[in-house]
């Protein structure tokens, strides 16, 4: 199945929101009355956590690890920490008065119709839609003419719906399928073949399968990747020797052939398989970090042929993309920050003879194709301008975009008349359009029936200065007519980290934030994607404050411009974006009211011990690196800068206890350290979601139960009440 199907399925089910419009007479605004501010209140009185002793030393640095025994996810006094944790938290949002009302609100909008681009295997066309509240999509699928029927529908996979579809690949001519679930939010997963004319299960499933595609050779078997189960537990033990199997339809997996990764001398962490469309060859990526990967290529026409090596350096990105014949396509930055496709013939392949498809400009460059095209997605400030180009590097046309913000897709196989993409920004609803190539013409495929107007709503991008004088962009939307009379709730999001981008996209959540008059901030920190490898760059390592220091200065920026005072600024963010927040918060603890850091990677100097996350160290460094780096990732690491006395913000730390990729101890130990040592009077609080994991997958049930828990929580302790609504 196309990346664009799934893809654009979770891009929904992650937005939420895509989603109902609110009818504007029902909109809410905060009001200067407060059932109870929360300033005015006892502190919270927490469960005991007791203290350890244990002490590491690092250089001849000893460092207290007081809560190491929370790292410990199977023990029954965890477990117990949890209960009691939980209790406190959902106590404490049970008596704000207005957390029913934003819920019910969030259940009102989320409850529309969303549908995915389509993509054709076989004799079917294949979508994914969610009516509306439904847990997990429902994939369908019809053949022309026909009625659309239920495929697989994963809300039938556990009663709660916490077992969700991660991927679904199907075999060159469509008669195949096999398809990833994940239990409980675990990136461990299982992997189920399938007829797909008759839906029969073929064979036992597979197990044990992390971080891996599925790609087909034939009808005759697939490619995937895992790693050995590990000894202890297997949510938090160390994973770094990835390797790429071939599972033989018919054979037990015990007997899957390893393809690359096997041997103890050379470990890489992340490797994946990708067979190019005629089935000539396997191309393979290696990595140990999460920037940049090691490039192999084998002959599967050939029995027995070697693997050819186009980069075994490892410090460039490579991207598979398509193929003709003998030429492969790659998407890389090799000797080009903002990216380039490149042209690598296999008859010739030495760097030397790589040719130039789409050259670097000056803007970031994300390549797909169909419908025997290439489509370059630029990044202009953060927002999405694509041109199509034929194979030849011979431009075709720019592509009219419905408006300023993110278009993602416009995948598909060469023989596609039609291709997709999706469009959104902060407060356009996500649509599907349908993208004739050969004609240039688009027209809308599905746009969703939503309650609200989204000409009631504006974004304003603004370029801000940093503390080291770089300009940073940052997009701010609210309901239109805000008075900038620095008294509105608003809420700083950020991430900053990993080259990720992050572009104008809508949800629902949101959407009720800025309905109860508050602001919604974004800017575009280094250490992302926006600008290329120099802006990652920028924030990595040694240079990682730089992007705490954006994100202040984004606070302070928002604070000088009236939007907001520093008694109703609120900052979020999730997993690097948790480490985000709780680094801001404790250097800063004056620039905010809340904060709200989500599974987050708070303890800097073991996080490489858990999981894959010594995977992260071209971001961070580590502490065994050296006595540099150990100094550094100390003087900002969260869970070691809390200090005793000190006001911190309100503070809702959330986490999953089945996340596998942040493991939870991060949050744990954080939280633990907040409610032993701050002063005033503002919750330290800590919600873990049981049977949840890092974030992909969670029900929209949960969803919305976190997102009204959220801002609950936020105006509440802003001392903020919003109107009832209609």
């Amino acid at each position: 199945m196309h990346k664009t199907l799934l893809a654009s399925a979770i891009m929904l089910s992650l937005l939420a929101g895509c989603g109902p419009k609110p009818d504007t007479t029902s909109a809410t605004a905060p009001t200067a009355a407060t059932a109870s501010a929360a300033s005015s209140e006892s502190k919270v009185q927490y469960p005991v956590t007791k203290q350890g002793e244990v002490v590491d030393n690092y250089f001849d640095s000893k460092v207290a690890d007081p809560y190491r025994w929370l790292e410990d996810d199977r023990s029954a006094e965890t477990g117990a920490w949890v209960k009691a944790q939980n209790e406190v938290t959902f106590g404490y949002l049970a008596q704000i008065p207005f957390r029913d009302q934003i819920k019910n609100r969030l259940n009102e909008l989320w409850n529309y119709e969303k549908i995915s681009a389509p993509s054709t295997e076989g004799a079917y066309t294949y979508f994914y839609k969610n009516d509306g509240l439904q847990n997990q999509y429902v994939v369908y699928r019809q053949k022309a003419g026909g009625q659309a029927e239920v495929f697989l529908d994963p809300n039938g996979f556990s009663a709660d719906g916490t077992t969700s579809l991660a991927d679904l690949q199907f075999s060159d001519d469509g008669s195949l399928a096999a398809y990833a679930i994940s239990e409980g939010g675990s990136d461990w997963r299982k992997v189920i073949i399938i007829n797909a004319e008759s839906k029969a299960k073929l064979e036992p499933e597979l197990v044990d399968v992390k971080f891996s595609g599925i790609s087909w050779k034939g009808n005759e078997g697939f490619f995937y990747s895992s790693y050995d189960k590990p000894t202890g537990s297997e949510l938090s033990a160390k994973t770094d020797q990835h390797k790429l199997y071939y599972h033989k339809l018919g054979t037990a997996q015990k007997d899957d052939v390893v393809l690359f990764g096997a041997t103890e001398a050379e470990k890489h962490r992340y490797v994946g398989g990708s067979v190019t469309s005629d089935g000539k060859y396997l191309i393979i990526s290696a990595a140990n970090a999460t920037s940049g990967n090691k490039l192999f290529v084998k002959d599967l026409s050939k029995a027995d042929s070697a693997l050819v090596t186009l980069d075994g350096e490892g410090s460039s990105d490579y991207t598979f993309i398509d193929s003709q014949g003998d030429v492969l396509y790659f998407q890389t930055n090799f000797k080009a920050p903002n990216q380039r496709l490149i042209a690598v013939d296999m008859t010739k392949p030495a760097q030397a003879n790589w040719q130039d498809v789409i050259p670097e400009t000056s803007n970031v460059l994300s390549v797909s194709k169909g419908a025997g095209y290439f489509f370059a997605n630029y990044m202009v400030d953060a927002i999405s301008k694509v041109q199509q180009y034929d194979y030849s590097g011979k431009l075709v046309r720019d592509i009219s975009l419905p408006g300023l913000g993110t278009a993602t897709g416009f995948d598909g196989k060469r023989k596609d008349d039609t291709l997709y993409f999706s469009f959104t920004n902060y407060s356009t609803p996500g649509s599907i359009y349908a993208f004739e190539p050969k004609a240039g013409t688009v027209k809308v495929h599905f746009q969703p029936a939503v309650k609200f107007n989204p000409d009631d709503y504006e974004s304003k991008q603004v370029f801000y200065p940093s503390k080291d004088g770089t300009k940073v962009p940052m997009i701010i939307t609210y309901k239109k007519g805000l008075q900038l009379n620095g008294d509105n709730p608003t809420m700083l999001y950020g991430y900053g980290g990993f080259n990720v981008s992050l572009t104008p996209a809508f949800s629902v959540s949101n959407l009720v934030w800025m309905e109860m008059g508050g602001v919604y901030a974004v800017p575009n920190l280094r250490g992302g994607g926006e600008y290329g490898k120099a802006w990652h760059d920028a924030g990595i390592q040694l240079k990682k404050q730089n992007v705490f220091d954006d994100f202040i200065a984004a606070g302070e920026y928002l604070i000088a411009q009236k939007y907001t005072a520093s008694g109703k600024l609120a900052i979020k963010g999730g997993s690097n974006g948790g480490l985000l927040v709780g680094a801001t918060m404790t250097q800063r603890p004056d620039l905010m009211k809340v904060a709200l850091p989500g599974v987050g990677v708070l303890d800097m100097l073991r996080y490489h011990t858990f999981t894959a996350g010594a995977g992260w160290a071209y971001d961070y460094g580590t502490s065994e690196q050296s006595k540099e780096m150990f100094e550094y990732l100390k003087g900002y690491s969260p869970v070691h800068n809390v200090k005793a006395g000190v006001a911190y913000p309100a503070t809702m730390v959330t986490t999953g206890d089945h996340d596998d990729r942040v493991v939870p101890a991060h949050s744990f130990k954080f939280a633990a350290e907040l409610q032993a040592k701050a002063g005033g009077t503002n919750p330290q609080l800590i919600r873990i979601e049981t049977n949840a994991g890092h974030g992909a997958g969670t029900p929209v049930s949960k969803m919305v139960e976190q997102a009204a828990d959220s801002w609950a929580f936020t105006l509440y302790n802003m001392g903020v009440t919003p109107a009832k609504t209609n």
